[in-house]
């Protein structure tokens, strides 16, 4: 063992509080069970060790734990596995507040152009995906909203700075959403203003 790896009784204490772990942890947490020890090399020799094999150890959102190794989820799947779709409006919201967290609902109301449902944003949040992280510091103090690290583990993500770039999300048809509300908002606004000029030709 290089004199850079962590001592094995470390590595096994640590591998041990993951597997114990309900939820992901983070090293904060971990070191909170051995008495405040520098728990990283063990965490980075952990994961070298898992790399190769049926569960890795990965790190999501600054929380770590074991899941299944991507190319072998397959055979865990369940033969009728129930696909949880998000409504379009679940879909905008969600993808708001991943870009411009933290983020209040009037300002996702102004991004979107239209009201937003408080029921949209509690589907967000019972699905872990979504929760409140304080309030702005304006009149009214409104809650402000951010993505949760359950949200970057669904989605494969170790950190924000992994979200897909716009182009990306728009070749892969993930904007149609907010592509569709925002044109038809505009064309709302067209109807609503068109040919400004036209009752007055009218009544000459």
């Amino acid at each position: 063992m290089s004199e850079d790896n962590a001592p094995d009784d470390l590595v096994r204490a640590v591998e041990a509080c993951l597997f114990a772990a309900e939820e992901p942890l983070t090293k904060d947490q971990i070191a909170t069970h051995l008495e405040g020890a520098e728990v990283g090399p063990a965490l980075a020799e952990l994961a070298e060790h898992y790399a190769q094999r049926g569960v890795r150890l990965v790190e999501r959102g600054g929380r770590w734990q074991f899941q299944t190794a991507p190319d072998l989820a397959h055979l865990l799947r369940r033969e009728r596995e129930q696909v949880r779709r998000l409504s379009r409006a679940a879909t905008e919201l969600l993808a708001i507040v991943a870009y411009h967290e933290p983020v209040s609902r009037a300002e996702i109301e102004a991004i979107r152009g239209v009201q937003t449902s408080s029921g949209t944003l509690d589907v967000l949040m019972e699905a872990g995906w979504v929760r409140s992280v304080g309030r702005r510091e304006v009149p009214g103090r409104p809650l402000i909203y951010a993505t949760t690290p359950e949200f970057l583990s669904h989605f494969g993500l170790a950190s924000r700075r992994d979200l897909p770039g716009i182009d990306e999300l728009k070749a892969a048809g993930l904007l149609d959403p907010v592509d569709e509300a925002y044109d038809e908002m505009m064309g709302a606004d067209e109807d609503s203003g068109s040919d400004p000029d036209a009752g007055e030709d009218s009544s000459s």
